[in-house]
């Protein structure tokens, strides 16, 4: 994967909520794009950081202590071991920043849980 990403194109692809795809790598880390709808699980993510760039929607970043809500250009940073629970309740699109091989269930595991895939 290397050149231009259209990431209007890539969005277009994502056919079901939570089902991440990579789009490119920046060093050892992914860029992955999702689309949200509903309630994620809780999980956490025990030595990574993992950072949202809303791109379209609104997305609820669900802390134990506190919600964090996001609109399009806004980014959040979910610092390493960090409980979090991602929602949306209109149809949302993110793009994610994280090591390559992070499950994007984190700890939590489950049915949730989707391959590494490139789109």
């Amino acid at each position: 994967m290397d050149g231009v990403v259209d990431l209007a194109e890539k969005l277009r692809l994502l056919d079901e909520p939570f089902s991440p795809a990579i789009v490119g790598y920046y060093n050892d880390n992914k860029l992955v794009v999702a689309k949200v709808l509903g309630e994620f699980v809780w999980h956490a993510h025990e030595d990574t950081v993992a950072l949202f760039l809303v791109l379209e929607g609104r997305l609820t970043i669900q802390l134990r202590d506190r919600d964090v809500v996001l609109g399009p250009g806004e980014p959040f940073v979910v610092p390493a071991g960090v409980e979090h629970c991602p929602k949306a309740d209109e149809e949302t699109y993110v793009l994610l920043v994280e090591p390559r091989g992070t499950p994007n269930t984190g700890d939590a595991g489950g049915d949730r849980t989707r391959p590494e895939r490139e789109i």
